[in-house]
């Protein structure tokens, strides 16, 4: 955590894996921080992942930061924590570290924490010279659980006055409002997350945000255990990522579809390709909404969408990228000629689990948690090296 006196409101960015096509989100986020301290000099956003040297000058700021004493220092513990947005009122998480010897991204994985999405291997090692170059990480990744119940996350907000309030700030760029209370005694709450993990036939967590920063969690782990020891595997830092933990039935949980923004392509003929698949989905050109719909169900329909995309690209050109929200779609489609936008349904998040742990990995942007400033916060740091910064 930052040391007691940080501007919170300046400290605490969006996920970096949103707005990606927006790079006046990002200048406008840089100038609204301007010198203060900040997690926005400690992650990449994926808009500039391409760039020359960035993956140092990320390791750099957090060696700076760690020197210059910017962070203090914690207890062991859990933070609970509670989230508004200009879109739902509340929204409950856990912020832990999960062991990633318990954490598999293969498609078809029956570890206790899985993927929900395919993993794009050729998208790791860009994040890997980040991560192996970084002292500590700053987590975005936001794990589901399955409790319809609700006897875990709901019952300690009930019990939230009992904790030590260590956070309590209105966030940046209309990201809305979030507060963090520290829990010192967790033995109960892991016991209990035991317990569902056991009931659920031992899938216990499904990744809903971050799948491939955590998959470059645990491939940089791997990479880096097979010089240590047996004792030192135990107890390594990198062995253990952080993530917040929520219930895939929190009020504050809903699902929204991920659009695909395709741009420099020639309109009729890349329409014409995709009206050839047998998926669902609607395409807009920026004029009208046309679709097509049959039986498929949404998992089959996007893998063979994206697939006729991607072979469309490969023989004509174009780039597409991954957009949140209707109207913010159209705004793209609207401003650039040569582009089209693809819309599909919504994931039911009653489905997620049961897919999950019958198929497999779904395929890759089938479902988003909420809007992009709806995305978690970087707030949070832990160190991955147990040596020299």
């Amino acid at each position: 955590m930052p040391k007691d006196g940080t501007d919170m409101s300046a400290w605490a960015v969006v996920a970096c894996d949103q707005f990606t096509s927006e790079a006046e989100y990002w200048e406008k986020l840089k100038e609204y921080v301007g010198g203060r301290p900040s997690a926005l000099e400690l992650i990449l956003p994926e808009i500039y992942l391409s760039q020359r040297g960035a993956e140092e000058k990320v390791a750099a700021a957090m060696r700076r930061y760690l020197k210059d004493g910017v962070f203090k220092k914690t207890e062991k513990g859990l933070i609970l924590t509670v989230r508004s947005t200009p879109y739902v009122g509340r929204r409950i998480g856990l912020v832990g570290a999960v062991d990633l010897e318990e954490y598999d991204y293969s498609p078809n994985s029956s570890a206790l924490i899985r993927a929900t999405e395919a993993t794009i291997e050729e998208r790791i090692p860009p994040r890997m010279k980040i991560r192996k170059n970084a002292p500590a990480e700053f987590s975005h990744i936001m794990l589901l659980y399955d409790d319809a119940s609700r006897s875990l996350n709901e019952k300690l907000y009930e019990r939230r006055a009992e904790f030590e309030k260590i956070y309590d700030f209105d966030l940046n760029m209309d990201g809305g409002h979030v507060e963090g209370y520290f829990i010192r005694d967790c033995e109960g709450i892991l016991s209990a997350f035991a317990q569902l993990g056991s009931a659920a036939g031992d899938f216990l967590f499904a990744a809903g945000d971050g799948n491939h920063s955590l998959a470059t969690a645990k491939e940089h782990w791997n990479e880096l255990k097979k010089d240590l020891s047996e004792e030192k595997r135990k107890t390594h830092p990198a062995r253990y990522c952080l993530a917040e933990i929520v219930n895939l039935y929190d009020d504050g949980i809903y699902f929204e579809p991920i659009y695909r923004y395709v741009s420099g392509v020639d309109k009729a003929a890349f329409a014409d390709r995709i009206f050839r698949t047998d998926g669902n989905f609607i395409l807009y050109d920026g004029k009208a909404l046309k679709g097509k719909k049959n039986a498929k169900g949404l998992p089959e329909s996007i893998a063979e969408v994206d697939a006729a995309v991607k072979e469309y690209i490969a023989a004509h050109g174009g780039k597409v990228d991954y957009v949140h929200g209707l109207e913010h779609l159209k705004s793209l489609v609207e401003s650039n000629s040569d582009s089209i936008g693809i819309l599909f349904d919504a994931l039911e998040k009653k489905d997620l689990f049961s897919w999950v742990a019958k198929n497999g990995s779904l395929p890759r942007k089938t479902f988003s948690m909420g809007e992009g400033v709806e995305k978690r916060y970087y707030l949070e740091g832990k160190l991955i090296t147990d040596g020299d910064i």
